[in-house]
Parts: C-alpha cells; structure tokens; sequence
C-alpha cells in the first residue's frame, strides 16, 4: 500500500455546497453511517487529497471510476468521500467533520480507504495498489467474508 502524506485542508468562510464529492459517493458521514445501515451496506470511507496527492489520483482514476466498480458499488456499498484537497474549497463543517474522523481513525497518509460493516464496525483499511478494479473488489469482499 502507498500513500501521500501531510494532511493540509482548504476552508472557506461562505457557506458553500461542497465541491470535493465525486458523482455516487456522499460527503456527509452521518447521512452515509445511516444509508449504510438502512441498506444492509457495507460504508467505505475515502481518505483523500483529490487535487494534490497523485496516489490518490490514480486510485480515483484506475479504480473509483471504472464502470466495473462502479456497477459493484451501486450494489454493495456506501461511498464517502473525506476530502483533504490543497486548492479546493470546501464548507468549513465539512473541513471540520474530515479532519475529525481522521484523527479519529489514525489516518497517516493518502489514500486510505477504510472499511466499515453495516453497523459501523471497522473491518480494515486499504490503499492505492495496482490491478485495477478487480483487485480492489477482491480486496472488499476479504474484508465483508471476514
């Protein structure tokens, strides 16, 4: 697993939509812990710099927006995106929400995807690796069999 590292956030003082959300993946974690549960789901949590760390990049782009993930996740899981971006703004409860959960969850560097059963158990995290889709949903369904 590889990551990026240094954790800086932008804020910004308007009261802004949030602009980091990737199209099916949510930005609020309480509306993603309830969706998960409601959905029998399980919750993967995105820890991200979208505009600045390239693992991340890499990961979005050979993995999250893949068709084939994409087709697996409509099915299986609850996505939410923790942003962390340099140069996009974001809400400041939205700033604040990320950086608490990832101090919460001991996150060290980015990305970090960390994955939850339906009733909020950590079942274990995973990062940037390559293979593409098929390697990452093997990796999920490891983690939902126990």
């Amino acid at each position: 697993m590889v990551s990026c590292s240094e954790k800086k956030s932008a804020v910004t003082t308007k009261e802004t939509p949030s602009l980091s959300a990737k199209p099916g993946w949510l930005t609020s974690y309480e509306e993603a812990q309830k969706e998960a549960q409601a959905k029998h789901r399980l919750l993967v949590m995105d820890f991200t710099g979208s505009d600045w760390c390239g693992w991340c990049i890499m990961l979005d782009k050979e993995v999250f927006s893949k068709p084939e993930f994409k087709e697996y996740a409509n099915k299986n899981l609850v996505l939410l995106e923790l942003d962390f971006p340099r140069m996009k703004k974001m809400p400041p409860e939205t700033v604040a929400q990320n950086e608490r959960l990832a101090m919460k969850y001991g996150i060290q560097g980015f990305p970090t995807v960390v994955v939850f059963n339906s009733d909020g158990k950590p079942l274990g995290a995973l990062g940037y690796e390559q293979g593409g889709p098929q390697v990452f949903i093997a990796r999920l369904e490891k983690l939902r069999k126990g």
